[in-house]
């Protein structure tokens, strides 16, 4: 399960597109916590610290507790924007939970054991129908990403969500029959070139009359 982390972020007070353009020259990344009943709070973070959290991976299912002035909230990201040429993070948008509260959130999918699988040994290969699966799940049980095993498959056999192990209280909202990884058969020679058509024989110069 992923840890509770940390954050250091102060309060704004202006709100608006030039109040966001004059905090990212401050060094800072605006950002707004909402839900749990409360009025939205606009906040500002370190924004060298924001940017290696969103890039260190799990971002956006890492449980975090944010101090504001001596008051702590717990949150989860629930989205956050990159400037489209520099890549630094330009807004974070939080959601808060409280205990006993689920969120909705993508699992990412590690697939292991291809050495002992068969098919693969065989020339196949692991086909992942589903790189992610949502669930729905108390923050505290957010798990850093499900494993899923392909030791012993053959060509042609599947692993369906039914296989994941889920955290407690968690619920897939995908069918438990949907197919996640399959081994699929090699990919076919490569069809041999069709011959050259020879070249027709120049025609013969008539004589001259």
């Amino acid at each position: 399960m992923t840890a509770v982390k940390q954050i250091e972020a102060s309060a704004r007070a202006q709100v608006g597109k030039g109040a966001a353009r004059a905090v990212r020259r401050q060094g800072l990344t605006p950002a707004v916590i909402y839900g749990g009943g409360a009025a939205p709070e606009a906040i500002a973070l370190d924004a060298n610290k924001t940017r290696l959290m969103i890039y260190g991976g799990h971002f956006l299912t890492t449980l975090f507790e944010i101090s504001v002035a001596g008051k702590t909230q717990r949150v989860i990201p629930r989205d956050y924007q990159l400037d489209p040429v520099k890549d630094f993070p330009i807004h974070v948008d939080f959601l808060r939970v409280a205990k006993g509260q689920t969120v909705t959130v993508e699992i990412p999918i590690h697939v292991f054991g291809q050495d002992a699988s068969p098919g693969v040994k065989n020339g196949g290969s692991v086909q992942l129908v589903e790189h992610a699966l949502e669930i729905t799940v108390e923050p505290e049980n957010i798990p850093e990403a499900f494993e899923v095993s392909v030791a012993g498959l053959e060509i042609g056999d599947t692993v369906e969500a039914s296989a994941i192990t889920l955290p407690r209280g968690a619920k897939l909202t995908i069918g438990a029959d949907a197919t996640i990884v399959t081994i699929v058969p090699p990919m076919a020679e490569e069809v041999e070139e069709a011959p050259v058509a020879e070249a027709a024989p120049a025609a013969e110069a008539k004589p001259k009359a």
